[in-house]
């Protein structure tokens, strides 16, 4: 007999262990997923879905609870030194965090939570235990997976622990859906996990319409006090090897010695901050920028947030995103909604986030000269700079943040028929 099926889920436990939504992204272990989060929570709760998002209190004078937004609360738990912990050490404070989980379900009558939906490996981790103890679906996003991160490391940064790879492979499966960002993820789970196909869901992150959209490119450059009349790349995110801001400074000085453009027409705007590797050498960017000679036409920025964010892209004639892997790559979406052309590296799911010379160009690879000829055939042509800014207001239109909360939705209902069909095989009451 067919079980019935499941409805939406009433409340919905997140589990972000090593970065909270609430935290500003491009610094620190904060980046894509906190606006992920962010942003499908948001919506969930307009849905009529409670949220409540677990997190690793990072500071003794958070509160343990907060509001997100209305119908989103985040929860702190005290798991380890509140700070100075690394993200490699936070694996020794998993069984720490899961108890802290445990006690707040213990806190009202059973069957609080329908659903957990883990962030990254180390959630994962905590939301096998609780999808077993509370008898709810595990819905896991991975974001990054290690075996993929390891066959493309950047120089400088050092490979993925065994740890996480077995921790990754026990996620996978455990948990009753997977999503993927895209269908290249979607096979890597596949092929290099054995995830069963049938448990994968790929769902495309969104980007916010209303935030980032076409505007004044004058203003927003008389904002940031950039010249009116310059040629601005910008690069956005964390300041660290696998984003490979390096890439795009050795490009603009191979551009500056090719006299591609006069270097007081050159503006290169790197908005954000050091996070992980990028830590050990907080001004190594600094200090390429001083050996490579561009010191003068390099501007740094600390990380933005909502419309200053959208003033950064509205302001470039282009965005570069020459990271080495990316999961899918929500800046390239971003800048693209504000009608500016990306230039990325086609790794990862940034050929799905650009369609290639649609909405911006593709570069294999990181050779530098590779990516010189790529800025530059568009920096000595305008008028191909802005076709390619309406194909890109016309891609970004293809996602929206709602478009992804729904199908998250659908995901969790299948997620629970999964549960309902395996927990009589296993010989448990339902």
């Amino acid at each position: 007999m067919v079980p019935r099926l499941l409805g939406r889920p009433r409340r919905v436990a997140v589990l972000s262990v090593h970065t909270s939504p609430l935290e500003q992204p491009g610094t620190g272990d904060a980046g894509g997923m906190n606006v992920y989060i962010t942003e499908t929570a948001t919506r969930m709760a307009r849905r009529g879905i409670a949220v409540e998002v677990f997190t690793r209190a990072t500071a003794s004078y958070l509160p343990p609870v907060a509001e997100l937004a209305p119908g989103v609360q985040v929860r702190h738990v005290s798991a380890g030194p509140f700070e100075g912990l690394q993200r490699a050490e936070l694996p020794s404070q998993l069984c720490a965090f899961t108890a802290g989980v445990l006690r707040a379900e213990a806190r009202h009558e059973p069957g609080h939570y329908d659903l957990v939906h883990s962030h990254y490996w180390l959630s994962g981790q905590v939301g096998w235990l609780t999808r077993e103890r509370w008898g709810v679906p595990l819905v896991h996003s991975a974001h990054t997976l290690a075996k993929v991160k390891n066959a493309a490391l950047a120089v400088g940064d050092a490979p993925e622990p065994r740890v996480r790879v077995i921790g990754e492979q026990q996620v996978v499966d455990e948990a009753d859906q997977l999503i993927a960002n895209t269908e290249v993820e979607a096979g890597q789970l596949v092929e290099l996990y054995a995830a069963t196909p049938e448990k994968v869901r790929t769902i495309a992150p969104g980007v916010d319409l209303d935030r980032f959209r076409p505007g004044d490119r004058q203003a927003a450059r008389a904002r940031l006090g950039l010249p009116p009349a310059a040629t601005v790349i910008a690069f956005v995110g964390r300041i660290q090897p696998l984003k490979a801001p390096d890439v795009l400074l050795r490009a603009a000085a191979e551009l500056l010695a090719r006299g591609t453009i006069a270097r007081d027409r050159l503006v290169v705007l790197v908005a954000g901050g050091p996070s992980g590797s990028g830590l050990d050498q907080p001004a190594a960017l600094q200090e390429l920028a001083a050996s490579l000679g561009i010191t003068d036409v390099v501007r740094f920025l600390p990380p933005q947030a909502g419309e200053a964010l959208a003033t950064v892209y509205r302001a470039a004639d282009l965005v570069a995103v020459p990271s080495h892997n990316e999961s899918f790559g929500l800046v390239a979406l971003e800048a693209q909604a504000c009608g500016t052309p990306v230039v990325a590296a086609a790794v990862g799911g940034l050929p799905v986030a650009v369609a290639d010379r649609v909405s911006g160009l593709l570069v294999d690879g990181h050779a530098t000269p590779d990516w010189a000829d790529a800025l530059g055939s568009l920096v000595t042509a305008p008028g191909r700079v802005a076709e390619l800014a309406v194909g890109a207001v016309r891609h970004a239109r293809e996602f929206s943040w709602d478009r992804t909360t729904d199908a998250l939705i659908a995901a969790y209902v299948e997620a629970g028929h999964a549960l309902r069909y395996s927990l009589p095989r296993a010989g448990v009451a339902v």
